[in-house]
Order: structure tokens, then sequence, then C-alpha cells
């Protein structure tokens, strides 16, 4: 009960509701939903008493019952796969967002940024992602055993990949010419007279460590020169694998001259040991790295690199997300883009 003394609290005026805007249109209820959605069947007469009537009254669509109608959630998801160290580290994956960014800035599309380092979390992103929480999914480090990217085809979410499991990706992709711009490192290496050339490769159960692995296997029997495993050594694309294996391979191979690194975080942990070892670059060991990334000027010497354009990788892999949220049942795409040789002081 109220006594008089008391004030009943004001009540904030109502907010119009589709069937207001209905009314005041004089049109059916589903003719407006079908306005506020963007979907087709809406005359232009029709469509335009409706937006008028939108605004007069002040509608604002309720976000929850339109992604009840359309489920749809205006964001996509960003999944990285690796540590905060990795993503605060690796100048790769900054490169990637702000691809992904620049690309969905012009959009409504929200995008959020989902790091999974452990199994239960990726069990909470199968779960969320089974869910249909975001529109569509774009996952780089893509490792071939991954277990989110066998569900991502079992629930048909639309899904962009920067990189690929293998040659028979389902799924739609963008990645680098991995082998070719390894193939041009090597080349460049025996054509400057290198005869002992090393490398240490990528993650071999990521596709791109395989592919820069095969490239330099392929580029040294072009040009003559024998393959030799005491000259391999794997790594995982980190600055601490290219100090440690660069130690060993001058542990296995004190004449080496010349090394392929299959990233330039790598190519720095060995410049780090060959300068402790004190081996000069390039004129007793010439080095090249791959990614072109932004600590590649910054090295001693400054690192020839093979460029590889990661932010367009990321507005490419966006662009065609959308595309595939636009229209789920389109042919996938699988884009290869060119690399580039950058030469520099250190090879």
């Amino acid at each position: 009960m109220t006594h008089a003394n008391e004030r009943s609290p004001e009540r904030r005026p109502a907010r119009p509701t589709l069937e207001a805007v209905a009314r005041r249109a004089g049109v059916g209820r589903g003719t407006v939903s079908r306005v506020v959605n963007g979907a087709p069947g809406v005359s232009e007469q029709a469509r335009a008493v409706v937006e008028q009537a939108i605004a007069e009254l002040g509608y604002v669509p309720n976000r929850a019952a339109r992604t009840l109608v359309t489920s749809r959630t205006d964001a996509v998801a960003l999944v990285i796969p690796e540590t905060e160290t990795r993503l605060a580290s690796e100048p790769f994956f900054a490169q990637i967002i702000r691809g992904v960014a620049s690309e969905l800035s012009e959009t409504d599309m929200q995008l959020l940024l989902i790091l999974v380092r452990t199994d239960q979390e990726r069990a909470r992103l199968a779960t969320y992602l089974s869910g249909h929480r975001v529109d569509g999914v774009l996952m780089v480090s893509v490792r071939t055993d991954d277990p989110v990217l066998d569900l991502l085809e079992r629930i048909g979410l639309p899904a962009v990949l920067g990189g690929r499991r293998s040659v028979l990706e389902p799924l739609s992709y963008v990645d680098c010419d991995n082998r070719g711009g390894a193939r041009s490192a090597v080349r460049h290496l025996a054509l400057r007279g290198c005869t002992r050339i090393a490398t240490i490769t990528g993650p071999l159960g990521m596709e791109a460590g395989r592919s820069r692995l095969l490239g330099y296997r392929q580029a040294l029997e072009e040009v003559g020169l024998p393959y030799r495993e005491e000259l391999v050594v794997n790594g995982d694309f980190t600055e601490e694998s290219g100090h440690r294996s660069m130690v060993e391979l001058l542990e296995q191979r004190p004449d080496l001259d010349g090394l392929f690194a299959a990233s330039d975080l790598t190519a720095v942990g060995a410049l780090r040991a060959l300068r402790e070892a004190g081996r000069s670059v390039p004129d007793e060991v010439a080095v090249i790295g791959f990614d072109d990334s932004s600590v590649a000027k910054h090295t001693d010497p400054p690192l020839t690199t093979v460029r590889q354009p990661t932010e367009e990788m990321g507005r490419t892999m966006a662009r065609l997300l959308l595309e595939e949220i636009a229209a789920p049942s389109r042919t996938h795409h699988r884009v290869e883009l060119a690399t580039e040789l950058v030469l520099r002081a250190s090879g």
C-alpha cells in the first residue's frame, strides 16, 4: 500500500515496441521485423514508411531479440592457441590482430580475442563455440592435431584459418608461400658461396614448419648441395629455441657457413649464440630469417629475411570470414600470399 505522503517512483517512459512501429507505419509486425533485420521481401515504399516510423518513435531494436530471430551475434572470435608470453613477444600476432581489426573496423562486428593454453580452456572453448555464441571464428597457430578445428568442421560455424593443417585443409584459410620463401632464402645463401647450410625449423606439428623445411630441402637439391641430418635442428619459432639450436649446430658442425632460421625470432637467438661463440656474421656464417617482423631491422647485423605479408593476411582472413557469414553455403576459399626476400647485412 502506498500512503498519501509517499511518492510513487517515477516510471520511465516505455520503450517503443515493434508493434508500436507497425501501428504507426500501418503495416504488419512481420514487415517491420524484416526491415529491422535487413531481410528481403519488403517493397521500397513499405521500407520507407517503416523507417520513418522508426525515426519518429525513436525505436531501438532489442539486440537479444534480434539475435533470437536472426541467429546473429555480431561478434567474431580470433582464437590464438598460445600463451600470453608468446602473444606479447612475437610480432606476428600483433600484425595479425592489427589486420583483422582494420578489416572489421567499418562493420558492426565485435572482435573477441581468445587465448587457449590448456586442455581445460580448449574444452571450454569447444562448449562456447558449439553454442554458436559468435558468428564466426578466425584462428592462427594452426596445429595438425588441434581438436578445435575438427569441431569447427562438425558444427559448420564459419571459420577462416591463418595457415592450414595440410594441403588437404577443408576449411577456408589464408597462408603465405612458406615453401617458396624458404627456397629463395636457401638459394640466396648458396649463391653467395655457402656450402654447409644449416636450418633451425619451426614446429613440425604445424604446416608452416613442415613447408619451410621442405623448401630448404628443395633448394639444396636445386643448387646441388647434399641434405645432411646433422645440419637440421628442430625449433619452435622462439628466440630461446634459436639460441639452443644454434649452440647444438655449432657443436655438431662447427664448419657450417650458412643458416636459414624458420622465423626472425629464431634467427635472433641464433645470432646471439654465434656472437657468444665468436663467429662473425655474415663473414663466417651468413644468416637469413623468415617473417620480416619489426625485430629484423634492429638485430646486429640487420637481418636478411623472407617477408610474409602478415597484416594483409589478417585483413584477408577477416574479409573472407565476413563473406562466409553472409553466405554460409558458398565454396570455401584457399588463399596463398606471395613472399619476398629482403636483403640486409646478415646474409
